[in-house]
């Protein structure tokens, strides 16, 4: 039998190290961010690598639902790394009913300072928090699913234990081989690799966790008040 698992992130979560655990298994094949050409064809939003995602994608939206939700796939697992914000407001999303669904977050103040860091500025919409709590909503109800939520710092401080508890949700086993990787590019990353993966590609695992003191811009301050009653929304489900 086959599953599909969907993980619905925003930028700067470790929403790439988190593909990488899931394709380290041997039963799972991987999709990165399959729409967003359809994003940035929507958006026209100047992203890194625009020209280059537009040519490597689809850019039209069913064609690409249809594919994340029906086209037969060789492994027992397919893992979909979605981000929130390329699923724009109008967009149906009655293909995600029969998907096994999971969500990942992160303190906003440390994707604020993050994104900028690798983008140089950063609004509400660029880091998708407000759109995920939308999207929890919304696909819980098409779904009939209580959906988990995995916080990214959470994973970090004790991967092995967090990722067994997500796989028990989604019902399917454990296996060890999510903890570690080889280094390097991957066929199934996302031509957009060159830009936003440089951390990850010289990774072996999951980070280890670091408490830090961030000093925001006020700026960046407002981003972070903008989203913060979003991401607690969301955080009143993440495994403990």
């Amino acid at each position: 039998m086959t599953k599909r698992i969907a993980m619905w992130s925003g930028p700067r979560n470790i929403s790439t190290a988190m593909m990488r655990s899931w394709e380290n298994r041997p039963d799972t094949e991987v999709q990165d961010e399959p729409f967003y050409a359809c994003y940035l064809a929507a958006t026209q939003s100047p992203h890194p690598c625009f020209d280059e995602i537009l040519r490597s994608q689809s850019q039209e939206f069913p064609v690409v639902a249809a594919k994340m939700s029906s086209q037969p796939f060789d492994a027992k697992i397919q893992y979909q790394k979605h981000m929130t914000h390329h699923m724009l407001a109008d967009i149906a999303l009655d293909w995600t009913a029969e998907l096994s669904h999971c969500f990942l977050i992160r303190d906003p103040a440390q994707v604020v300072n993050s994104y900028t860091q690798s983008r140089g500025v950063c609004t509400a919409t660029d880091i998708g928090i407000i759109r995920q709590a939308e999207l929890y909503q919304q696909i819980s109800a098409i779904s009939g699913q209580y959906i988990p939520v995995l916080d990214s710092n959470d994973v970090l401080k004790n991967p092995e234990k967090m990722l067994t508890l997500l796989c028990e949700k989604l019902e399917v086993p454990f296996d060890r081989a999510m903890l570690t990787w080889p280094t390097g590019r991957r066929e199934s990353d996302g031509v957009w690799s060159s830009h936003w993966y440089h951390s990850v590609e010289q990774s072996t695992g999951f980070a280890t966790y670091e408490e830090k003191t961030l000093s925001l811009t006020s700026n960046q301050q407002a981003v972070v008040d903008e989203v913060m009653p979003s991401y607690r929304l969301l955080a009143e489900h993440k495994l403990r």
